[in-house]
C-alpha cells in the first residue's frame, strides 16, 4: 500500500494557492490541513474537501505540532502566504518538523535567506522554493545554447508587461515593505532564470523604479541585460500577440516567449521536492539579494543601455512614484 505525502497549506485564499493545491493533488498527496485570514477557501473542495482548516495561525501551527507527537506528522508545508510573513512561516513550519515548500519570493532580504540557512542547520530540515522557469525544457535548451556560445556578451532584452488593476495598489502587493515592490513581486523568478542562463551577476544599474514599473541594466558573466517590469497596461505593445500581457527574453534574433501555460510547472516542483531535489538557499539567495538591492539602489539614468521601453516612456511617468501611478 502506497502511503501518501502529508501536506498543510497556508495561505489557501491566495491566488496562487490553486496551483499548489492542484500539485499536492497531482503527486499524490493528501492535505491535511490548510490556514488563511479569509475563509474564502472554496477552491479546497474540488480536491481536498476534507482538509482541516484554520483562520488563525496559532491554532494551525499547534495542530502541526500535535500531528506530530501523535505519529502522523505533516512532512510537507506549503507557503502561499504574502511576502512579508513567508520569514515567519517558513520558520514555523521547519520547527514543526515539517521541510517546505514556498512560493516565490522565498523571502524579502538576503539576510532573511542566511537565517533560515541557519534554522535548517538546527531541525535538518529543508526548503524548497518554487522556481518553475528552470524546469522549463525550452530554458534548459536555451541555458545549454548560452554555454555553447563564443565570443562576446550578448546583448539581452528581458521585458515583462502584465496589466494588473487599481485593487493591486490596494492591496499588500502594492505595499512595497509588504511585498517587495514591483522587482520583487512580479519579477524575482526571472532575475532568478538570469542568472541561471548567464551566470554570476557582475553589476547591477537601475534607470527608472516607480509602484508599477521598473527598469535597469545587469552584467551577468555570459550577458548583458536590459530589463524593464510592468503591471501598467499603458506599456503593452500596440500588437494582437500582446494584448493582455508582453513577456519575451530576446537574444539577438531569437525570442524566447515566456507566456506560456506553466502551471504544469508547479507539479514539477513539487516532483523535484519529493524526490529531494531543489535550488540550494545558498543559490535561491542570489535573486533574492539582487531584488532587494534594486529596491534600493540609486537611479541612475544616464548609466548604460536603457531598455527600449523606457527609452519610450512619457517623461510624466519617468519620475520615482511612491503613490498610485499617473
Amino acid at each position: 500500500m502506497t502511503v501518501r505525502p502529508r501536506f498543510a497549506l497556508i495561505g489557501a485564499a491566495g491566488y496562487i494557492a490553486h496551483r499548489h493545491i492542484a500539485a499536492i493533488r497531482d503527486v499524490g498527496g493528501e492535505l491535511v490541513a490548510a490556514m488563511d485570514v479569509s475563509d474564502s477557501v472554496g477552491q479546497l473542495d474540488a480536491a481536498f474537501p476534507h482538509a482541516r482548516f484554520f483562520t488563525e495561525f496559532e491554532l494551525f501551527n499547534s495542530f502541526l505540532h500535535t500531528c506530530r507527537r501523535q505519529g502522523r506528522p505533516i512532512q510537507y508545508v506549503s507557503v502561499c502566504s504574502p511576502n512579508y510573513l513567508h520569514r515567519g512561516h517558513v520558520e514555523a513550519a521547519l520547527r514543526s518538523g515539517a521541510d517546505v515548500i514556498c512560493e516565490k519570493p522565498l523571502v524579502l532580504t538576503p539576510q532573511d535567506v542566511d537565517e533560515l540557512i541557519e534554522i535548517e542547520s538546527e531541525t535538518g530540515r529543508r526548503v524548497f522554493t518554487i522556481l518553475q522557469l528552470r524546469l522549463n525544457s525550452s530554458n534548459v535548451a536555451l541555458r545549454d545554447d548560452v554555454l555553447a556560445m563564443s565570443g562576446g556578451k550578448p546583448l539581452v532584452d528581458l521585458t515583462y508587461v502584465t496589466s494588473r488593476g487599481h485593487w493591486y495598489y490596494r492591496s499588500w502587493k502594492g505595499d512595497v515593505a509588504r511585498s517587495g515592490g514591483i522587482a520583487t513581486n512580479i519579477g524575482v523568478h526571472f532575475f532568478d532564470l538570469l542568472g541561471f542562463l548567464f551566470g554570476r551577476l557582475e553589476r547591477s544599474t537601475v534607470h527608472h523604479r516607480a509602484i508599477d514599473c521598473a527598469a535597469g541594466y545587469l552584467d551577468f558573466e555570459r550577458a548583458s541585460v536590459r530589463w524593464y517590469l510592468s503591471i501598467n497596461s499603458r506599456d503593452l505593445p500596440n500588437s494582437p500577440d500582446d494584448r493582455e500581457a508582453c513577456r519575451k527574453l530576446a537574444i539577438g534574433n531569437r525570442v524566447c516567449n515566456l507566456s506560456g501555460d506553466f502551471r504544469e510547472l508547479h507539479t514539477a516542483c513539487y516532483r523535484e521536492a519529493l524526490a529531494g531535489r531543489r535550488v540550494p538557499l545558498e543559490e535561491v539567495r542570489r535573486a533574492i539579494a539582487l531584488v532587494a538591492e534594486i529596491r534600493s539602489a540609486p537611479i541612475n539614468r544616464d548609466a548604460d543601455s536603457p531598455h527600449p521601453f523606457l527609452v519610450t516612456l512619457a517623461p510624466e511617468h519617468r519620475r520615482y512614484c511612491d503613490g498610485l501611478p499617473v
